[in-house]
C-alpha cells in the first residue's frame, strides 16, 4: 500500500468494459514525505476527489479492489486517508 494526493481526473469516452463507470483520478504519490510522482489510479471508492489524500494498492492486487472481476488496473484508490499524522512537505524536490 501507498498514500498520495489526488491532482485530478481523466475523462475517458472509451474505456475497457471492466472500468467503465469507474473514475479514473490522477493521484501524485508520496514517498518518504514528499510528494513524487503522478500515476493514474481507478477510484474503487467512487468518492476520492481533488486535494483528498487516498491509500492505493498497486500490482495484481489493484484489479482484485473491485471484486465483481478483475479490472485491467495497476493502482486503485482503496480508501481515502482522513488524518495522517506525517508530516508532508509542500515542495516537490
Amino acid at each position: 500500500m501507498y498514500i498520495g494526493e489526488v491532482a485530478g481526473r481523466v475523462v475517458s469516452t472509451v474505456k475497457t468494459e471492466g472500468l467503465k463507470n469507474i473514475p479514473l483520478l490522477v493521484v501524485q504519490l508520496i514517498e518518504k514525505g514528499r510528494r513524487t510522482r503522478m500515476i493514474v489510479a481507478a477510484d474503487s471508492t467512487g468518492q476520492a476527489g481533488q486535494g483528498d489524500l487516498v491509500y492505493l494498492i498497486g500490482s495484481e492486487h489493484a484489479a482484485q479492489v473491485f471484486r465483481r472481476e478483475l479490472v485491467p488496473s495497476d493502482a486503485s484508490i482503496a480508501g481515502i486517508i482522513d488524518t495522517c499524522h506525517i508530516a508532508i512537505p509542500n515542495d516537490i524536490n
